[in-house]
């Protein structure tokens, strides 16, 4: 936000005390000095930026001259830019460097903060003129752009408790406060659990079927964890995961298994279930106070969706063809099990899934994920993703050393359009799991783009939690972990294709089941031809993929779908659920199992994320209610990508040049909704995901349309995270 000149001399006094609060300087329109910070200085910076904030916000409530767009809208989006700045810093530290003395930091700052921003949504004068400014006839002479800006800041305001009376308002900022703490304390035990919980290798049969890259991997895990073994599996996906496939050992499976799935509830300090009661409660309290039935009617109202109803009948649509085509799998691997030798009352446990699931894709399609992760290095597929940068967007990637990183495994790239060579942002790249650092992949900005008063680039990052193998030696990664890179380099491409005016409609600043649409289509670029044939290359011969195994990863496409949708469905179905259920006071493991079993939950497998280590729905409200936005999202992606296939195919000029201009260039100044149909030409349909996943949809449901299709408003402004 660019910054008013009284605010940007205090905050240029104070350089010399805290670099956290003096305006980024250096190259590429300045950049965070992430060698200067300190975890000490993060209290006093955010202190002293909330009161810098504040009095901003009170010059614009006491101005004394008529409410126009300029003195209040377009007044608040200037100010609040020193502490956007530190906020940024913070975050970065919060979500990969979260040590115990910045633990300790959050703790104290979470509720402080949440009352500041109460401080301003709360604030009876500032909102006189913001809806003085909504209700007034020029308005309607603003730009388009402008009017949303209006529209917008109305309704979050007026979400936020702007209209409730002096009581209502100090509970719902009491609330605001009390989850603030509560998502910090989830958040910090899952990644205690996560940090403190490793399974052990101590021999080297406990290697057992663990292909090379994994058997180096942990063991340079226990080498730098100065654990004496054969190999160290940590407690985050991207190992557990890799290790559930390949394992022989299915009494380790179970263990591996075991710890993963019961981060966050295993009793004693670090256990979140008594956090979650807490935080349902407060949040169904919070939504009657604001006029709303329950906290997923507050939630869905700024959405495409826009009723919970509306998402719930997506989510049963598509379960109930994913939950048939799991027993279908699960028939399949008892067979192969057998036939191995397993006994006759042989049962799939949960452990034994991946294991299973990948023999029989090895039996039926000839396809050995392991044969795969030989051509896929980690740094070819991220030279792929820039090539497909290049073709969609006219963009290009230059690696840059002129600007400080926090961490050494960080790289940073200057982004370019390649017709003019014009700067449009930096890409930071954070791709290997450490401890301190959340598990998982995100995309953030550091820096929206604006040109209110002067043009201001994006700086925008990727972060991943691959494992480092040998020294010198490249890290193969899975076809799935691949498909996840180019998901969230889909969320830096709208960060970094952004063109508005006005930041808070910036970039990603849109509704949250929208978010997810442009990095769901990107994943679809991952298999095209042009990208295996040039960059998925083996990590010994540097020969590209041959085609027939590209051919069998084609055959195989929709194979194991009814494992990976029924997952992720069941988190979804739980996290509506949970916040449907009002002001019951909810026992999450009792209602977890027993909602579960009325859904018909397969004995085989468990929610993607459950719910004592559901960080999207408990970290912060951001996907609360919201889980199910990843399938309404794809839903959107699937359709979208057929535009490309109906035409030209996946590198149509003309196709790329509408996406662009309707979805990722815009940002949130037009409603979600509308720009979609610019750009496909109608509504999205559910079609071609079923097909895409090879479900059966039923006659009555073919052609059918997603969603209500209404109006929406505000913007997403959190993490945003991989499903």
């Amino acid at each position: 936000m660019a910054q008013s000149s009284a605010s940007a001399a205090s905050a240029t006094a104070r350089a010399d005390q805290s670099p956290l609060l003096a305006p980024w300087g250096g190259p590429h329109g300045g950049v965070p000095a992430f060698d200067k910070v300190k975890v000490a200085d993060f209290k006093p910076a955010l202190e002293a930026a909330m009161a810098e904030n504040l009095a901003e916000i009170n010059a614009i409530a006491t101005n004394p001259a008529a409410p126009t767009f300029e003195n209040t809208i377009a007044a608040m989006e200037r100010s609040g830019q020193t502490l956007t700045r530190v906020s940024a810093i913070y975050d970065i530290w919060s979500s990969t460097l979260n040590d115990a003395a910045f633990s300790a930091v959050e703790t104290e700052m979470a509720p402080k903060l949440a009352a500041f921003y109460d401080q301003i949504s709360q604030n009876p004068a500032l909102f006189k003129r913001i809806e003085a400014v909504y209700n007034s006839p020029a308005t309607k002479k603003l730009t388009a752009e402008q009017q949303r800006l209006v529209e917008v800041d109305y309704k979050q305001f007026v979400r936020a408790g702007a209209k409730l009376d002096a009581t209502a308002k100090a509970r719902v900022s009491a609330i605001n406060q009390k989850l603030a703490g509560l998502f910090t304390n989830f958040s910090q035990n899952v990644l205690a659990d996560e940090a403190d919980s490793v399974l052990v290798l101590k021999t080297e049969k406990d290697l057992g079927g663990l292909p090379a890259s994994l058997r180096d991997a942990a063991k340079t895990t226990a080498g730098t964890r100065k654990i004496a073994a054969a190999g160290v599996i940590t407690n985050t996906r991207s190992s557990i995961d890799p290790f559930l496939t390949y394992s022989d050992q299915r009494q380790l499976r179970e263990k591996a298994w075991r710890m993963f799935t019961n981060r966050g509830d295993n009793g004693g300090a670090h256990d979140n279930n008594a956090i979650i009661t807490q935080i349902l409660q407060l949040r169904a309290e919070r939504a009657k106070l604001l006029g709303y039935p329950t906290h997923a009617h507050l939630r869905l109202d700024n959405t495409m969706a826009k009723t919970p109803e509306a998402a719930m009948d997506l989510m049963l649509k598509v379960w109930t063809p994913a939950v048939a085509r799991e027993h279908e799998e699960v028939a399949d691997m008892l067979a192969l099990a057998k036939k191995e030798g397993a006994p006759a009352d042989f049962k799939i446990e949960p452990w034994d899934y991946r294991y299973y699931a990948e023999k029989v894709r090895k039996a039926r399609y000839d396809l050995d994920q392991n044969e795969v992760k030989q051509y896929l290095q980690l740094d070819k597929m991220r030279e792929g993703m820039f090539w497909v940068a290049g073709e969609l967007f006219n963009f290009a990637f230059v690696p840059v050393t002129d600007v400080p990183v926090y961490h050494p495994d960080v790289k940073v790239w200057q982004v370019n359009d390649k017709t003019t060579g014009k700067q449009v942002g930096l890409w930071y790249f954070d791709p290997y799991a450490r401890p301190g650092k959340n598990s998982g992949a995100w995309m953030n900005a550091y820096r929206n783009q604006e040109r209110m008063d002067k043009p201001v680039t994006t700086i925008v990052s990727n972060n991943s939690n691959f494992v480092k193998g040998k020294d010198g030696e490249p890290v193969l990664i899975s076809w799935t972990d691949a498909t996840t890179l180019f998901h969230e380099f889909g969320h830096a491409l709208h960060g970094l294709s952004s063109n508005v005016t006005y930041p808070t409609l910036s970039g990603t600043s849109v509704v949250r089941d929208y978010v997810e649409f442009p990095s769901q289509l990107l994943e679809n670029w991952l298999a095209t031809p042009e990208v295996l044939s040039k960059y998925a290359l083996h990590y010994q011969t540097g020969k590209p993929i041959p085609q027939a195994l590209v051919d069998r990863i084609n055959k195989a496409s929709s194979f194991n779908e009814g494992f990976a949708t029924t997952e992720f469905l069941a988190s979804a179905l739980i996290d509506m659920k949970l916040h449907l259920a009002g002001a019951q006071k909810i026992d999450p493991d009792k209602f977890e199992r027993e909602t579960l079993a009325g859904l018909g939950m397969p004995h085989e497998l468990v929610m993607r994320h459950r719910t004592p280590q559901f960080t999207h729905v408990f970290s912060s409200d951001g996907y609360s209610a919201g889980y199910y936005s990843y399938l309404w999202s794809v839903v959107l992606a699937a359709d979208a990508f057929s535009a490309f296939t109906e035409a030209g195919g996946p590198y149509d000029k003309a196709v790329a040049a509408r996406l662009r201009k309707n979805v990722f260039t815009v940002g949130n100044t037009v409603d979600p909704a509308a720009g979609y149909r610019a750009f496909r030409g109608r509504d999205p349909k559910i079609d071609a995901l079923m097909k895409q996943r090879n479900f059966p949809m039923p006659a009555a449901q073919t052609g059918g349309k997603l969603g209500p299709g209404k109006p929406v408003d505000g913007p997403n402004k959190v993490q945003i995270r991989r499903k």
